[in-house]
């Protein structure tokens, strides 16, 4: 049976040294009360001392909350994670090189839960190949301090694959809705399901220990068991949460259309307003197929979203996140991850088992940095690093990759009138540079493996063309030297079949992605 503690005591069973993982997305599926419990332990006594942290998504609420409160340099020694963007405070401590840190694919963390449970090797995997994560390259090591290896280059029936290795978890950090005596968690206010059970599995056998941050408390045997999530017999302690401290998501306390608990009119969502993005939006989506899955990634792509739900044509795709969800819109902003009116969620490694072999038809990725071969970076800028999330497993496997994105970054500003664009100020950073900051997608590989890959801005489209990025579409009112060229670090290949993007999605109603999906 499961003994029911406070937040403080709970932290009490985290030993100096000890590996410590978590489940997240955001705030999603977070224990907020033990993580803050555990700051504030450490702050006052100093203890516990040089933990590994490790989770697969981004933690945190972009301010105080998440992975922030491990970000104290002597409590955290290590960081094991898919996405540190959330998280400034430890971003800090990774700038100035005072912790180990890895940054890894986080559909493969997702799944590195299993393969510990099992006790097997590691994960081995085509994912990463020829990015950052390639040992070849960092090997997912970002702080100079970082200096073991936990990627390996494998060499299987004459092909490449990466393998990323095991370790042991000491603590186990879950998360769900209900737990009844026993420790037997239900999830039905959960927006996610997340990797709670393998994570579970995988600190009960490596002789650790698992803690659930809940919000009710049930009596034994009243939950039904088809309900129950992770059983109580791989659960050792139990704390009921403070409200505050069990957010949905970053910015909802609880909305019962993310858990279908109720279903929502999608037309009392707010339509986007007519600006560069929904340009954006709009171009993007021409590339929808009918009844095709695709995923939509974080920022500009969940325009896509929006747009598709503007013009009804919601019903005729099956829309994903990686976190789990299908069908419905999924939820932008600090709600993202999750979906209104979802037809299904489901867990995350079973999600990126889908998406790893192949299953998705497209999907749409946001453009940070992108170079002349092709290659695209959002995991690195500078000295400010935040990491891939799910990009690179996402990116690499589905059967077409949109990239979407304003042409330059900080401060453009547009006008869009009579069906045509005009850039009224550029903005001060070039996003296509002579050589990416950081490997996050392969054009290269993606040649290798003849992948169509799409760049997509408000005012040119790109496509990538016997590996270089070949011009292939302009926008209406817009100068080609002035506007697009000038505005490069490199000059692209120019398509001898270079057109007009198309116009109409340039006026306020559109009103033809009904017709264009139906031809595509």
């Amino acid at each position: 049976m499961a003994k029911q503690i406070s937040g403080s005591e709970a932290v009490e069973m985290i030993k100096s040294e000890s590996t410590v993982v978590w489940t997240t997305a955001g705030l999603c599926s977070f224990a907020e009360e033990i993580a803050s419990e555990l700051e504030k332990k450490y702050l006052e006594t100093g203890y516990p001392k040089n933990l590994t942290a490790v989770h697969s998504c981004g933690c945190g609420d972009g301010k105080t909350k998440g992975m922030n409160h491990l970000a104290h340099e002597g409590l955290t020694k290590r960081l094991i994670s898919g996405h540190t963007g959330q998280a400034p405070r430890m971003g800090e401590l990774i700038t100035s090189n005072k912790i180990e840190t890895y940054l890894l694919p986080q559909g493969v963390m997702a799944h590195l839960w299993r393969e510990i449970a099992g006790k097997k090797p590691g994960v081995i995997t085509k994912v990463g190949l020829r990015t950052y994560v390639d040992p070849r390259l960092q090997g997912g090591k970002i702080t100079e301090c970082t200096k073991e290896d936990l990627v390996e280059l494998l060499e299987l029936d004459g092909q490449e694959w990466l393998r990323y290795k095991t370790f042991p978890v000491d603590v186990a950090v879950i998360r769900a809705t209900t737990a009844d005596e026993n420790g037997n968690l239900t999830m039905e206010k959960e927006g996610l399901l997340l990797e709670a059970l393998p994570m579970a599995q995988a600190a009960k056998n490596s002789g650790g220990i698992v803690i659930a941050q809940v919000e009710y408390l049930a009596k034994s045997g009243t939950l039904h068991p088809l309900d129950v999530k992770v059983p109580g017999a791989l659960v050792d302690y139990i704390v009921v949460s403070r409200p505050e401290n069990h957010m949905q998501t970053i910015g909802t306390q609880f909305n019962p259309a993310f858990v279908g608990d109720i279903k929502i009119p999608m037309d009392s969502l707010k339509s986007m307003p007519m600006n560069e993005r929904k340009i954006i939006a709009r171009r993007a989506a021409m590339e929808l197929k009918a009844n095709s899955i695709i995923n939509l990634g974080i920022g500009m792509p969940d325009g896509v979203a929006r747009v598709a739900t503007e013009e009804g044509i919601v019903n005729d795709l099956i829309m994903t996140t990686e976190l789990g969800t299908y069908g419905g819109t999924p939820g932008g902003g600090d709600d993202f991850g999750v979906a209104y009116n979802a037809d299904a969620i489901i867990e995350h490694e079973a999600q990126f088992d889908f998406y790893d072999g192949g299953g998705l038809d497209t999907t749409f990725l946001g453009l940070a940095q992108t170079d002349k071969k092709g290659n695209l970076n959002v995991s690195k800028f500078g000295t400010k690093v935040v990491g891939s999330g799910g990009f690179i497993n996402i990116s690499q496997n589905s059967k077409k990759v949109v990239f979407c994105g304003t042409f330059t970054a900080g401060g453009g500003k547009y006008s869009i009138n009579d069906g045509e664009l005009k850039i009224l100020e550029d903005g001060k950073v070039k996003k296509f540079v002579e050589r990416v900051d950081h490997i996050t997608f392969s054009g290269e590989y993606a040649s290798q493996i003849d992948q169509p890959v799409i760049y997509i801005t408000e005012r040119a489209v790109f496509k990538l063309e016997n590996g270089e990025m070949t011009l292939t579409e302009i926008a209406p009112g817009v100068n080609l030297e002035k506007d697009i060229l000038s505005a490069m670090e490199f000059e692209p290949r120019i398509s001898s079949n270079l057109k007009l993007m198309n116009p109409r999605i340039f006026q306020e109603n559109w009103n033809e992605l009904k017709e264009i999906l139906g031809s595509n």
